[in-house]
C-alpha cells in the first residue's frame, strides 16, 4: 500500500492536488492549475511565459517535459497514492507556440509497485490547439515503510 492513498472523489482529488501544487515552489512558478481530475486521468495548465521559451520563440523542450512529467506522475498518483518517475520518453511533435500549454496523463496500466502511463501535450494559441508532444513513462509507487 501506498504511503499517501489518495480519494476516489474529482471534488477530494482536486483538492488534493491544488495542496501539492501550493507544497511545490517550481510547479507553483510554472502557473500550473488542474483543468481535470479524475481516478487514472489529469489535465493540467500552465501559461507560456516568455521565461519558458528558448531563442527562437517556442516553449523550450524541459517545459514540455516538465507538463508531461506532471500529468503522468499526477494520473498515476490518483490510483496508487503517492509516486515518482523512474523513465519517462518523449516525442516533441511540433514548436510549441502560443500563450499557454496543456498536457492529458492517462494511467495504462497500474500494479503494485509501478504504473505506465501515456501524456499527450498541447500548445494553445487562442482557439487553436496544437498537438506538440507525447510521452510514455513508467512511474514507482512508493512504499508504506516497514514498521521497525
Amino acid at each position: 500500500m501506498s504511503t499517501n492513498p489518495l480519494p476516489t472523489d474529482p471534488a477530494a482529488l482536486r483538492a488534493a492536488f491544488e495542496a501539492v501544487i501550493g507544497r511545490s515552489p517550481f510547479t507553483a512558478w510554472m502557473g500550473t492549475s488542474i483543468e481535470a481530475i479524475e481516478p487514472g486521468q489529469v489535465t493540467i495548465r500552465a501559461p507560456l511565459r516568455p521565461e519558458h521559451r528558448q531563442h527562437h520563440g517556442q516553449a523550450h523542450g524541459a517545459v514540455l517535459a516538465y507538463m508531461a512529467d506532471t500529468a503522468v506522475s499526477w494520473a498515476a498518483a490518483t490510483v496508487v497514492g503517492d509516486v515518482v518517475t523512474s523513465e519517462f520518453k518523449i516525442n516533441l511533435l511540433a514548436p510549441a507556440r502560443g500563450q499557454a500549454l496543456s498536457a492529458r496523463g492517462e494511467v495504462l496500466r497500474a500494479g503494485r509497485r509501478q504504473a505506465v502511463v501515456r501524456a499527450d501535450v498541447w500548445a494553445h494559441d487562442g482557439e487553436r490547439r496544437e498537438h506538440v508532444a507525447t510521452c510514455l513513462a513508467t512511474i514507482a509507487v512508493l512504499q508504506a515503510p516497514v514498521p521497525a
